[in-house]
């Protein structure tokens, strides 16, 4: 069972992550839940005596607890909680009361939602991606096969559907109601058309687009001072309902060794690509990922190479790298820092 310490760190960590990301409501949150939560309600008993690890780079026990939260004002459940949640304006005396209102009102549903691992599927991430597509483009000069581990509700394998601005460069759908202009910073990346020969993911816990309780579920976990991304996420799901993608349920480490790849085409890269869900793979699963994308680079060839394109945070708490790694020679670059969210991409680029 996690500490009492463990626990409020991790919700420290909800505070300084509301402050890194501009949600101030979020970092409200996670404030209100140190001063009050105890062990009054089934909510708090659960959360206080935590079986695994409750942190960020865990299983992010406050980010359960807001989605779970923002779900019922969402699904209309709890007029209340709505009324103490932006846009509204009120006091921390009267936002606690009402989430610890809904603690005893909804007692049931809060536990159960607490079981699930949060997803958010940040469409902005795919900027920053769709830069290292074009350099693995430029590269290669051939079609992409994409493999997503961690897909989610494969809204980051849709990246080719929406209009992207990456510092004046115009790519994707000029018509798209997925609009992205990250702030940018360094050169372009290179300019250059994409086909896509095929295009997959794998998650444990596959979100579907055409299933209203799962898209509520997607959006529960959106912060909930932060309405653009909210209208992003409903526009990106409008797409993914009109051009499904495939995302399979199951174990994606074996996914990608015993399907994905298994046998590279020659003609075309393979590209496996996840942004910040490696991170949550246990250490034995890191180590077991990387021996399966290592092994599938050994059978690299010019003819079938493969690329593992990568979004994940490191050692700075306010950025994300952005890697490429190139086979059959394995060669690596870290190509640009991002935020986490997308909203800012420092290029450097393959040559840098």
């Amino acid at each position: 069972m996690a500490s009492e310490e463990e626990i409020r760190q991790a919700f420290r960590e909800q505070i300084a992550g509301g402050q890194i990301l501009g949600s101030p409501f979020t970092a409200r949150l996670g404030k209100l839940m140190l001063e009050h939560l105890d062990r009054s309600t089934e909510v708090g008993r659960r959360i206080l005596s935590w079986e695994g690890d409750p942190r960020t780079r865990g299983d992010l026990v406050p980010t359960r607890l807001a989605g779970a939260l923002r779900a019922l004002i969402i699904d209309g459940k709890d007029d209340r909680l709505k009324a103490a949640y932006p846009p509204n304006e009120v006091s921390d005396d009267v936002l606690w009361t009402a989430i610890a209102s809904a603690f005893q009102t909804h007692e049931a549903f809060i536990l159960e939602r607490l079981n699930f691992a949060p997803q958010t599927n940040e469409v902005r991430r795919s900027s920053g991606l769709l830069a290292g597509f074009l350099t693995v483009a430029d590269l290669f000069r051939r079609p992409l096969i994409l493999s997503e581990f961690g897909a989610s509700m494969g809204l980051n394998l849709n990246w080719d559907r929406y209009h992207h601005d990456l510092g004046g460069l115009l790519w994707g759908d000029l018509s798209s109601p997925v609009r992205l202009k990250p702030d940018w910073q360094g050169p372009a990346p290179p300019n250059i058309p994409i086909t896509i020969a095929d295009r997959a993911g794998c998650d444990l816990n596959p979100l579907d687009p055409n299933s209203p309780e799962d898209s509520l579920r997607l959006l529960s976990y959106i912060w909930a001072d932060q309405a653009d991304r909210v209208e992003r996420t409903r526009a990106a799901l409008q797409i993914a309902r009109e051009h499904p993608v495939l995302v399979e349920k199951g174990d994606a480490l074996a996914w990608l060794r015993d399907k994905r790849l298994k046998a590279l085409v020659p003609g075309t890269i393979h590209v496996v690509y996840h942004s910040i869900a490696w991170q949550y793979l246990p250490p034995e699963a890191r180590s077991a990922g990387e021996a399966i994308i290592a092994e599938a680079g050994n059978r690299a060839t010019e003819a079938a190479p493969l690329a593992r394109l990568q979004m994940e945070m490191d050692e700075d708490p306010n950025s994300a790298a952005l890697s490429l790694q190139i086979w059959p020679t394995g060669e690596t670059r870290e190509l640009a820092r991002i935020d986490p969210h997308g909203r800012w991409v420092k290029w450097k680029g393959w040559q840098a």
